[in-house]
This record gives structure tokens, C-alpha cells and sequence, in this order.
């Protein structure tokens, strides 16, 4: 019985019936990619290369508009590794989407190198001995130096990169999704199963894990039951940021999605209703929505590719600050527990990031520092306490009871509430 509801799981994400017959997700997907490369011109700090990524693996393109940030990837995102490599920072995630946005254009990875002392090296060898340090450091830790999204992201570059990914690596991968370690807080994170998803099948696909294929076979027959288990009744698979890898990661598992599935027709949804303003929910939504997946990339060629997207000049969006104000509570809890509580009120849509940089002016004794992400700034330190990684610590969001699903930046405050920033564990 379990069998044929996990089977009619499977397909009710396919459909022989067209369900947009007008074109209009056609003109959708070439908005979304429209939005991808005009994000490129205001882009602040890094290039992403994510982002290059769903722009090399879309349909249509502006060849010279993605010549040039590859340049800039080749430039300042290089240099930005090249230092962390310097210092010794776990760097498996970044090398990782490196590795994947310069495969998306075809470009030769041996001609990348860093250098670390006087040893010149190219980018694969770097990227392989990161994760044979996260393997060992998972042996007698139980979890990566980073995380497990991006020990995944590491597998699946090496293994579309064509590079033999270590049993042992691999097996520490199967090993956490056979114990259940991809959890976020008290829930799974579907981000990192799909992910995950991705790895293993493309180890599955290389033929190089043979000797337990076994067990390869049961962990990605798990991952596939825990995002169908993970699906709402709005369509999404977990929540609307995680939907679109989960998706890829049915696609490379072979599973039938159809352009009628719930899950597209939610993603659609979304990106009309403006939900993934931020570039990097674009570059793992538009994939999916092209049927895609990471796995792509492996077989890219870059020959005779569309060059026909074209950006038609816009006018400068100049956004007034709202007469309306609402209020907002901030509580600011502690990892001893102790807790701070302060009041203001903002005009209505600003952004957290931008309720947090009033209230700090209001000088209240409430302090905070930001970071950069590819998503965008994030809190490091509140009132003086840092919450890091290395320790396994971040600062938790959450309006209400209700966890954030966004950024300080994206997060926009249209009514009256509380707001928790939570020093929490993971």
C-alpha cells in the first residue's frame, strides 16, 4: 500500500493536459530571465554565481551581457576565495558554484588557480582537498565544517565537473540522509535534500559508487519521499524559496514534473506576484521552471546558443517612504536566554534591514553589524553578541510565531507586529 500511494505521489506532478495555452508563461520565463540579467547592472558586492548559472542554463541569451560577468566572476569573486583560501576559511560552498558557473559557460577548469603559500594549484585540486576536510572533519563530528547544502554543492560540482567524487565523500552524504542530519531548527531543510538529491544522482549517473549502489538507491528514495512529504496544499514543495531546487532535484531523480504540476504552477504564481525579487530565488526558480536542472551542466556544450535577449531600457523606480506607519516590537533574545524588548514604528514597507538601522539611530542601546551573502546581508552580531557558524550559531527571524523565509533586506514590515532575533543553535 505504501508503494502505491508513494507511486501516485509521483504522479500527480505529471499532466498530458497543456495548462497555459495562451503563452503566457512563455513571455513569464523570458521576464524572469530579463530580471536575471538586469540584476547584473545594480548588482552590489560580489558577482553571483549562481546567477550565471540559470542564465547559461536558460533558453535565450545576451551573450556579451554574460561575457562580461564572467569576467567579473573570473575577477572579483576569484579574488574573494583566493583570499578566504589565504586565511584557511572553509570555502567548499563558493569553489563549489564557482566550479558550476565557469562549467555553465564551457570554460576550462584547469586554467583556474589559486594560491595558498607558494603552491599554485588549480581550482578542482582546491576544491577537492576542501571536501576531504569536510569528510574528515565529519568522521568525528558528525557534521561538515560548513554545512551539509554545501558538502552537496561540493559532490555535485566535482562529479559534473567529470571528477571521480572519493566513496568515502560520497558515502558521508548517504550516511546523513540515512540519519535524517538535514534539519534547519526543529524542521527539515528541504534546500539542502535537494541538493543533496542532485549530488547522489549524479554520482548514481557517473557509475562510480557501484559497490554500494545499494545504499546509494535507498538514500535517494528517501530524499524523493521526504520532498513529496514536504508539499503543501498551495503547491509548494516545503516553502516558496526552497521550491525550485526541490523540483530540480525530481527532475534529476527522474520524476515527471509537468508545466501543470502544483509545484510550477506555484512557482508561476509567485514570480508574477513579484515573490522572487531577489536574484538568487530567480536563478534557482528558473531552472525548474525550464524543466531543468544543475545536472544540465554537465552535458552543456555552448554551441549555436539563442542570442536574442535583449534589455529594453528602463526608467529609474524611485520608491517614496510611506505616510503610514506601523508598529513594530523588537525582542532580541540572547544564547543564555535573557531578553531585550524595544518599540518603534516605521513607515509602512520598509524592509527589516531597514527597521533595524531606525531603531539603532534612535540610540536605545540596540546595536547590529551585518555580513554579505549571495542572498543578501544577514545579522552577525546583535547588541554586541556574535552568532557564527564555526559555532554552529545564527541569529533566528521570526515575525510572531511564524520563521522568516526571507532576508533582512527582502523582508517587508505592511502591518503591525513583533519581530524575534534569536541567537539559535543548529
Amino acid at each position: 500500500m505504501y508503494h502505491l500511494v508513494f507511486l501516485s505521489g509521483l504522479l500527480a506532478f505529471a499532466s498530458s493536459l497543456p495548462c497555459d495555452p495562451s503563452g503566457s508563461n512563455s513571455e513569464l520565463l523570458l521576464s524572469l530571465n530579463k530580471d536575471l540579467l538586469r540584476s547584473l547592472e545594480g548588482q552590489e558586492g560580489l558577482p553571483n554565481p549562481s546567477v550565471h548559472l540559470a542564465l547559461r542554463l536558460s533558453e535565450t541569451h545576451n551573450l556579451a551581457k554574460e561575457g562580461q560577468h564572467l569576467n567579473r566572476l573570473k575577477n572579483h569573486f576569484h579574488n574573494d576565495i583566493q583570499s578566504a583560501l589565504a586565511v584557511s576559511q572553509p570555502m567548499v560552498g563558493r569553489l563549489a558554484l564557482y566550479t558550476l558557473a565557469l562549467k555553465s559557460s564551457c570554460y576550462d577548469l584547469n586554467t583556474i588557480h589559486f594560491t595558498v603559500g607558494d603552491k599554485s594549484e588549480t581550482l578542482l585540486t582546491h576544491l577537492k582537498k576542501q571536501m576531504e576536510q569536510e569528510k574528515e572533519y565529519i568522521s568525528f563530528s558528525q557534521r561538515p565544517l560548513t554545512n551539509y547544502y554545501q558538502y552537496s554543492l561540493g559532490v555535485l560540482a566535482l562529479c559534473v565537473s567529470g571528477i571521480r567524487v572519493n566513496n568515502h565523500v560520497a558515502n558521508k552524504l548517504i550516511k546523513a540522509v540515512e540519519n535524517e542530519y538535514f534539519t534547519h531548527g526543529d524542521t527539515d531543510s528541504i534546500d539542502t535534500y535537494a541538493m543533496a538529491a542532485m549530488a547522489l544522482q549524479c554520482v548514481k549517473n557517473a557509475g562510480s559508487h557501484d559497490h554500494n549502489a545499494a545504499e546509494l538507491e535507498t538514500a535517494l528514495t528517501k530524499i524523493k519521499q521526504k520532498l513529496l512529504a514536504s508539499r503543501r496544499p498551495d503547491g509548494h514543495i516545503g516553502n516558496e524559496f526552497s521550491t525550485g531546487l526541490a523540483v530540480q532535484a525530481l527532475l534529476a531523480m527522474g520524476s515527471q514534473v509537468s508545466e501543470c504540476a502544483a509545484p510550477m504552477e506555484a512557482m508561476r504564481r509567485d514570480a508574477r506576484g513579484n515573490t522572487y525579487h531577489n536574484p538568487m530565488a530567480i536563478s534557482q526558480v528558473l531552472p525548474a521552471l525550464q524543466q531543468k536542472s544543475y545536472l544540465a551542466v554537465q552535458s552543456k556544450e555552448c554551441l549555436n546558443e539563442d542570442n536574442n535577449l535583449v534589455l529594453e531600457p528602463t526608467d529609474p523606480v524611485v520608491v517614496l517612504p510611506s505616510d503610514t506607519k506601523v508598529a513594530v516590537m523588537v525582542e532580541v533574545v540572547t544564547s543564555s536566554g535573557s531578553s531585550a524588548v524595544y518599540s518603534l514604528n516605521v513607515p509602512k514597507g520598509s524592509s527589516l534591514l531597514e527597521a533595524l538601522q531606525l531603531l539603532k539611530g534612535k540610540n536605545v542601546g540596540f546595536t547590529f553589524e551585518q555580513e554579505s551573502s549571495l542572498w543578501g546581508p544577514f545579522l552577525s552580531v546583535v547588541n554586541g553578541e556574535r552568532a557564527r557558524q564555526s559555532d554552529r550559531r545564527y541569529w533566528h527571524l521570526s515575525s510572531g510565531d511564524t520563521a522568516l523565509t526571507q532576508g533582512i533586506r527582502d523582508f517587508k514590515i505592511e502591518v503591525d507586529q513583533k519581530i524575534t532575533i534569536k541567537n539559535t543553535s543548529f
